[in-house]
Parts: structure tokens; C-alpha cells; sequence
């Protein structure tokens, strides 16, 4: 079973239920943004993602990325530098970056559903691009016009790439630890020293030049977090000398094998410093919110890849007969489709998948109102609406990646456990995604810990606004599940605001349930919006019966089979702590 982009879903979400066809060309500087456009990107991407990428999926995981100690260098799996070259050289790098330095400024929008795509085809592949776009958005944002006018043309047109050097060997998630030092030099630049690991696409073959962005301290840097300043540093100079930040290894991992990830070692490598000296932090954010978005994607591609392939499967695989009886005599036995439980699987991953589509397409789409809306109020509320929903779609569609994969695995069988199908390796490829750019567990603590409590609590408030405005459409399907699920998270908002508060220890225990709570609330939303779409195109005759009716069966799945998950999380979470802390460590 080989990938085909699910582009009709796909512009369902975009136009028919987001209205992204009206929205977006209203936005200034999105005018360009039309149905015509963005159709012809959606079916050019999806023939490069299908042709081109999709086909090194495989042996790109067989083959993987190889070092050579002697020159410090990597080869990535054949085929790859061809495909990252066309990839480039057809725009995609350049869909949504900034015109004035060589991009086609269109929607961040469009650039998510090509991101789906790319990482249903081939996550490896698709990261050196990806995490070239979040340093692109870091220099826009918070770069010299002298640094921009050197450095962003060539990442936007793909000639160089962009990594993110955060962790250390020491440090991970507390960044306020790390050892990287920048020392000031006579022209301006900084000598860069310390060693960065896991650094995605860190050294490679793809590209002209790498352009790491490093975190490191001034030698005049306080302590902790707000110390942190961020550099460029690429890997190759201006007058073509190589600049000393080396790759001193690769990673030997689970998953994503085409994908480099090095060890990268800066000896007094040059760099110049982005935005303010020790707040270098609050610049890397802005790559690390726009690769959380990523990484998101990247498990609603692995999950729609699997259940293509487990799909493709249970409609040929025969064995044995239907529970209610034969539905084909004249064969041997029926295909497994025909089952409840691998019903259960498929309906399982295909409600899960559709519906965070939505979620992804539409945070994606309040990121493009956040920055392009006319009015400062709509700017606002947009940005609301991502800050809150950003680590709720990293955590909650990677969670389902993996759990999509897994499921499309079991369906399968020994089949499935065998590299003669591509199941296996979207397990492990998918593992990752609820790794990196902040673990799940700390996208739960970003939630409850800082994004609930913002600007005095209006994002939470404006987020159950919107649910509660579409509740008043009496049109609207599934409102009085929609209502019981927002009572639930009502209710574990009340008792984490009356508990976590004076103990942090509560907040804690309660953030991962919460942030699932909150994910099925926001779908449970999103399937009542389709399913009424889906109605009224069947009301007015469309022809695309099947279609619009497995919205509906999806919907009224996910609500009588999934949502009800809500009711356990809201009963762990008002179990608070105590079973959670009350063993001693001697104890475990």
C-alpha cells in the first residue's frame, strides 16, 4: 500500500469547515491566498510527497545516515539529496516565509497541510526543511536587518538549512543549566564553545551550508534561564572557510534513521548574537512553538499513513467468517474488515486522525490571523486561541501518532511486525514525536502551569466561549455530548484552580489528564462542526454521498467510543497526588 495525500479530506476541513478560502485571502498580505492557489499547491505537493519523497520512505530507514570520523561529515540514505533538491527548487521551502527576502509569503496554513504530507511520505526526510522554517522564523522575528539581509535568502530558498541547538549532555529540558559559552570578540562576533546533542539535521549532505542557531551564555550571564542568549553560528564563513562546529557523531536511535541527529561540537566557532543579550530564550521560542506545531503534524502524517496501509490491508485479508454470517459465501472466508474489533481499530484511528486535522488546520490558521489580522483585538484573540492550543495539539497528536501506528500494527498481525509492511517502522519513526521539543509530560505541565493562567485566564476563557457559542446552533449534531465534555473540563479547571494552585505537586499530577481532557473536548467541538456540514451537503443533495456519511458514522463514533474517555481522566485528575507521592523513594 503506497501513500496517496487524502486531499479531499483535506480541503473538507480547509474550506468547508474552516472557511480557509475565505479567511485567509481576507488578511492583509494574503491576498494572493486564492481557492485556485491554494488547490494547485495542495495537488503539485501532493504528487511530489506521493513520487518523490513517499519512495525513500523505506530505504532511507534500511540505509540511514552515516558519518565519517576522518572528515566529521555525513552522508544521508541515497536518494535523499536529490529529492531535498527538487523539494527546494519547487518553492515548498519558501511557500510561507517573507517576500522581501525571496519567499512566497503565503499562509502558514498552507505550509501545515504540506508539512502533513511530507511527514506521511517520509518523516526522516522531512525534518531538514522543517526545522529549517522555525529558524526562519526566529531571524524574522527577532534578527539584525544585517543578519537577515545575509542569512535568510538562502534559507528560504533552500540552499542552506537551520537547526536548533538547545540541549546538552548534561541538561535537557532545563535549559537555565546549560555550559555553552559565547565570548565576545573585537568585531562584533562571539567565539562560540560547548557541546549541543540531538541536533536534528546538525550535519548532512543536502545543502550548500548549515546555519545552527545555539543557546550560550555571555561570560556577564545571571544565573538560570535568564542568561540564556542565542547565536548564529553557521557552518561555513562568508569567504567559504570552515567554521569550527563540528558533527562528533550520530545517534544511534529507534526511528527516523534518514534523519541525522548529531552531537555537535562548537570550539571557538564564530557567531553573531540574535535579539538582546541574555534573552535568547524568548527568541528560540519562537522556533520552538513553530516546531511543536511541526511535531504535531508530524503524528497526524505518520497516524493517516498507517491507517491507509492497515486499511489497505483489512480489505484484502481474509479470515474467517462475519459474526453475523457469511458476506461473501462464494470465498473461503471474509475479508477482516468485516470484524468488530478491527472495526474498532480502524474507525478507532480514522475519527482521531480526521478530527485532529481540524484541530492542527485551525491553530494553524489562528497563528495566521495572530500575525496578519488588520484589527489589534483579532490579533489578540488569535494568539489566544495558539498559545493555548499549541501544546495541546504537539502532545495530543503525537500521543495518537504512535497510538494510530500501533493500532494499524495489531490490526495487522505478524504481518504487521514485519518489514515486509512499512507499519512497523511508522511505530518506531512515531515513537519520537512525543520526545523531542518538549516531552508530552512537559507540554501537560506548559498547559496547566503557564498557558491556563495567561493574561488572567482569557484564552481558557475565550477557548469555552467559542464551544459555547456553537452550542447555541440548533442545527449543530452532537451538541449535548459537546456540553458534557465541557462540563467535565469545566469542572477539573475549577478543582485544579482550588488545588493546584497552593501545590504545585497537584498541578502536576493533574497536567497530563488534563491536557487529554481538554484535546477530546476540542475534537468532540470539531466533529460537531463537520458533522453539520456534512448534514447540510447531504440536505442539499450533493453527490458525494459516501463521503459526507462517513462524516457522520466518524462522528458518531468518536462520541459514543472515544469521548467517554473523558469521564475516567476527570476522575484521575480529582484523585490528586496522594497516591501518586506517598511512596518513599526506598520504597519503589
Amino acid at each position: 500500500m503506497t501513500y496517496q495525500a487524502p486531499l479531499r479530506d483535506m480541503q473538507f476541513v480547509l474550506y468547508e469547515v474552516l472557511h480557509g478560502d475565505q479567511v485567509l485571502p481576507a488578511l492583509p498580505g494574503f491576498e494572493d491566498a486564492t481557492r485556485e492557489i491554494m488547490d494547485a499547491m495542495l495537488t503539485e505537493g501532493a504528487k511530489l510527497a506521493e513520487n518523490v519523497i513517499a519512495p525513500l520512505n523505506t530505504s532511507g530507514d534500511r540505509e540511514g545516515c552515516l558519518y565519517d570520523p576522518e572528515t566529521k561529515s555525513v552522508t544521508t540514505p541515497s536518494g535523499f539529496k536529490e529529492a531535498y533538491k527538487q523539494f527546494a527548487e519547487n518553492g515548498w521551502t519558501a511557500l510561507a516565509s517573507p517576500v522581501e527576502y525571496g519567499g512566497q509569503g503565503l499562509p502558514h496554513t498552507l505550509n501545515t497541510l504540506a508539512e502533513e504530507m511530507v511527514c506521511s511520505a517520509n518523516l526522516s526526510l522531512g525534518m531538514y526543511p522543517g526545522l529549517t522554517h522555525g529558524a526562519i522564523n526566529a531571524l524574522t522575528s527577532y534578527g539584525s536587518d544585517e543578519l537577515k539581509n545575509r542569512f535568510l535568502p538562502k534559507l528560504i530558498s533552500g540552499e542552506w538549512t537551520g537547526t536548533m541547538c538547545l540541549t546538552e549532555p548534561h541538561c535537557g529540558t532545563d535549559l537555565g543549566l546549560i555550559r555553552t559559552k559565547a565570548e565576545p570578540q573585537a568585531d562584533g562576533s562571539y567565539a562560540i564553545s560547548g557541546t549541543k546533542i540531538w541536533i536534528t539535521g546538525g550535519e548532512h549532505d543536502l545543502a550548500d551550508n548549515i546555519v545552527h542557531l545555539v543557546l550560550a551564555k555571555l561570560p556577564d550571564a545571571p544565573g538560570g534561564s535568564k542568561g540564556i542568549s542565542l547565536f548564529l553560528v553557521p557552518k561555513f564563513l562568508e569567504d567559504g572557510s570552515r567554521n569550527p562546529a563540528f558533527c562528533g557523531g550520530l545517534e544511534h536511535k529507534m526511528g527516523i534513521k534518514g534523519s541525522a541527529t548529531c552531537v555537535m561540537n562548537f570550539e571557538d566557532a564564530k557567531g553573531w548574537l540574535i535579539g538582546e543579550p541574555h534573552k535568547g530564550l524568548q527568541a528560540m521560542f519562537v522556533m520552538m512553538n513553530s516546531a511543536r506545531l511541526m511535531v504535531g503534524l508530524q503524528g497526524l502524517g505518520i497516524a493517516e499513513a498507517a491507517y491507509q496501509t492497515s486499511l489497505g490491508f483489512a480489505k484484502e485479508r481474509r479470515q474467517s467468517r462475519s459474526l453475523a454470517g457469511p458476506q461473501e459465501p462464494d470465498q473461503a472466508a471474509d475479508c477482516i474488515i468485516v470484524h468488530p474489533d478491527v472495526r474498532r481499530m480502524l474507525l478507532r484511528q480514522k475519527a482521531t486522525i480526521e478530527g485532529g486535522r481540524a484541530l492542527a488546520y485551525f491553530t494553524s490558521m489562528q497563528l495566521d490571523i495572530a500575525h496578519n489580522a488588520e484589527s489589534a483585538e483579532q490579533r489578540e484573540h488569535a494568539d489566544d486561541m495558539v498559545q493555548l492550543l499549541t501544546p495541546v495539539v504537539k502532545a495530543f497528536l503525537t500521543d495518537e501518532g504512535f497510538f494510530c501506528a500501533n493500532d494499524g500494527l495489531q490490526l495487522m498481525g505478524g504481518n504487521g511486525f514485519t518489514q515486509d509492511w512499512p507499519v512497523e517502522q511508522f511505530v518506531r519513526d512515531a515513537r519520537i514525536t512525543r520526545i523531542y521539543e518538549g516531552t508530552n509530560g512537559i507540554q501537560a505541565l506548559d498547559l496547566v502551569g503557564r498557558k491556563l493562567g495567561m493574561a488572567g485566564g482569557r484564552p481558557l476563557k475565550r477557548f469555552f466561549a467559542m464551544l459555547e457559542e456553537h452550542c447555541k446552533d440548533e442545527n449543530a449534531p452532537h451538541v449535548g455530548e459537546l456540553k458534557a465534555a465541557m462540563a467535565k473540563l469545566q469542572k477539573a479547571t475549577l478543582w485544579l484552580m482550588q488545588n493546584g494552585m497552593t501545590d504545585r505537586e497537584q498541578a502536576g499530577s493533574a497536567a497530563t489528564p488534563y491536557l487529554r481532557l481538554m484535546a477530546l473536548t476540542a475534537l468532540a467541538y470539531f466533529w460537531s462542526r463537520m458533522a453539520r456540514v456534512a448534514r447540510e451537503q447531504l440536505d442539499n443533495g450533493s453527490s458525494e454521498t459516501d463521503f459526507y456519511q462517513a462524516k457522520l458514522h466518524s462522528a458518531a463514533f468518536f462520541m459514543a467510543k472515544i469521548l467517554p474517555q473523558t469521564s475516567s481522566l476527570l476522575t484521575e485528575i480529582e484523585a490528586g497526588k496522594d497516591s501518586l507521592m506517598a511512596m518513599t523513594l526506598e520504597q519503589f
